[in-house]
């Protein structure tokens, strides 16, 4: 039986043990109609199928070098001892780009479900602990990052009630191995 824990920073080492793989069937596309002034229609199109290792980019041992990581939340999921998801909410904090100095908002910076684990309600418990914890802390809205390319996400926060507020084509420019991909922000409100 899966349990859920609130976590605190000593967690990071089980954290990183969870897997954050992607297995991309399809994407967005995006196309513009008139240079966006007519519109942006999104089309989901099929690409050759491949993975993508999100744990890359994203590793919570490293989260106090960059941040201060204060009114931050951890959550896991656990199979017995066994960790089989992640999740992280970003609170209040200074320079953290996705807030824009916004304090009345927070960031769900990271969500993760282990391969084995993925469509057993893992992700959607800690999304529900993540929501209701942002909630508690009284922020107003949850603000979410993903790409054009991780389309069970996409649909993940828009079955969740996120609305999707802006996408940037070139957030990822300077990147080579993913300046294709697209950002999408996502904006739930609490």
């Amino acid at each position: 039986m899966i349990s859920f824990k609130k976590m605190d920073k000593t967690c990071f080492e089980m954290y990183d043990q969870v897997t954050q793989n992607v297995e991309i069937k399809s994407e967005y596309r995006v196309r513009h109609i008139d240079n966006g002034l007519g519109g942006i229609l999104l089309e989901e199109v099929p690409v050759d199928p491949y993975v993508k290792d999100l744990s890359v980019y994203e590793r919570a041992c490293e989260y106090e070098k960059n941040f201060d990581i204060t009114n931050w939340r951890f959550y896991m999921a656990f199979d017995g001892e066994t960790p089989v998801g992640a999740a992280t909410v970003a609170g209040t904090t200074p320079d953290l780009n996705m807030l824009g100095g916004r304090t009345d908002a927070c960031v769900l910076w990271d969500i993760r479900v282990a391969d084995a684990y993925k469509h057993q309600g893992v992700g959607q418990g800690l999304f529900d602990m993540a929501k209701a914890g942002a909630e508690e802390d009284g922020y107003a809205q949850m603000i979410i990052e993903c790409q054009n390319n991780n389309v069970t996400a996409c649909n993940f926060y828009r079955k969740q009630g996120a609305m999707l507020g802006k996408i940037d084509m070139y957030a990822y420019y300077t990147e080579p191995e993913v300046k294709d991909d697209i950002q999408f922000i996502w904006y739930l409100d609490l």
